[in-house]
């Protein structure tokens, strides 16, 4: 199909949730449906979610068990079949084989929206590729969750997934992060928290910050405060349990140091024969520059030095 894409499909129910007489009975039109599912809260599903599930041919899902839970709670039985990146290239070819057989195919990660930061964006460009239609189940997503706690701008938001998990990765991720004019949202696991805060107070300085774990759950807890505040607070706590959302405000605008005074100080730096990483370092801070921008500009001035950075 060329041009504006639009699929059209009946809706699964009334406004309302209510049914009309017999859809119980009914199966779903043929599609892809990505159902979002709660992110810890059962409660937290919509009735719409509820009806797909329970008329799907089959539910295609990231953790069978977890899934499994869900349904027992609201009474619905169903077929389930694993669809998780490991298996992907195996299990995708037998759904897309029943979507064009004409059978409807939910598909749920183990928490939240299907696609964010969870498998399924093969399957989706499958479908779409042979014209099969894939329709939104919204609901649950811990992205949006947290943003709207945060207590940060929420007009354009920039959301980065996960973070690298090892040290100079993940460094890199950050600095390609630090001009990004929007709040950004970043996933992170429990056990790297404080040193992930850490690099981001050295990446970003001391923005302001919320870290959103364990949300709609029991134990839900929403931390606000800068950075190194933040990052020294896990450090002293220790890894906290459960899954952790971090919001981290924009960049502020400031005047700090003009292109050319920023360049006196490096050249005075390097002249005194301090490596670039030091001298970056050192110039950066307080600059009202980010540490990449910096870099960038002594790299300009001194291409002969060797690039630290990549070693």
């Amino acid at each position: 199909m060329g041009g504006e894409e639009r699929q059209r499909h009946q809706p699964t129910g009334r406004a309302d949730g209510s049914k009309r007489r017999g859809d119980g009975d009914e199966p779903l039109p043929a599609g892809l449906y990505l159902v979002a599912t709660p992110i810890g809260n059962a409660a937290d599903i919509t009735v719409r979610a509820l009806d797909v599930l329970r008329r799907a041919a089959v539910i295609a899902c990231e953790d069978t068990r977890t899934t499994a839970k869900l349904l027992a709670i609201h009474r619905i039985r169903a077929p389930l079949v694993a669809y998780h990146d490991h298996n992907a290239a195996n299990a995708g070819p037998p759904l897309v084989s029943r979507l064009r057989a004409g059978e409807a195919v939910a598909l749920v990660s183990e928490a939240g929206t299907p696609l964010v930061s969870d498998p399924g964006y093969r399957l989706v460009e499958t479908c779409i590729g042979e014209g099969l239609p894939v329709i939104p189940v919204p609901g649950p997503s811990a992205v949006l969750a947290a943003l709207s706690v945060a207590g940060l701008p929420s007009d354009r938001f920039f959301f980065a997934g996960f973070a690298p998990p090892r040290v100079p990765a993940r460094r890199r991720f950050l600095e390609e992060l630090a001009d990004v004019d929007a709040t950004l949202i970043i996933l992170e696991s429990p056990r790297r928290l404080a040193e992930a805060l850490d690099d981001m107070a050295e990446a970003f300085g001391a923005r302001r910050a919320a870290v959103c774990r364990e949300l709609t759950k029991l134990f839900e807890d929403v931390r606000r405060d800068a950075l190194p505040a933040l990052a020294a607070h896990y450090r002293d706590a220790g890894a906290p349990k459960g899954e952790v959302t971090i919001v981290i405000a924009p960049p502020v605008p400031a005047a700090g140091l003009s292109d050319g005074e920023i360049d006196g100080r490096l050249v005075a730096a390097l002249d005194g024969g301090e490596t670039v990483r030091a001298a970056v370092e050192r110039v950066a801070r307080g600059s009202g520059r980010s540490r990449r921008a910096v870099y960038a500009r002594a790299l300009a001035l001194r291409p002969d030095k060797p690039d630290e950075e990549s070693e």
